[in-house]
């Protein structure tokens, strides 16, 4: 099953590690050096509208990080 997270973009439901919520884990030291990485190495995904939040996924063995425009709670109804 594949779920709309804005932008025309789908990402597959098993390959979902988690929603996270743009505001509450860029507060933390921890949350902004895990996202300047992965934007570092090519891994996120940006989206066109102000991202509220952000959809990591792992499929094939590669990570990808998916901004989205949709907050998580959104996100997590259309599971």
């Amino acid at each position: 099953m594949y779920i709309s997270i804005g932008n025309d973009m789908a990402v597959r439901s098993s390959s979902v590690i988690g929603i996270f919520d743009l505001d509450n884990t860029t507060v933390t030291q921890r949350g902004r050096e895990f996202l300047e990485k992965a934007e570092r190495v090519g891994q996120v995904v940006p989206c066109d509208d102000l991202p509220k939040s952000y959809i990591l996924t792992a499929e094939y063995g590669l990570s990808k990080v998916y901004l989205t425009p949709y907050n998580a709670q959104t996100l997590e109804k259309r599971f």
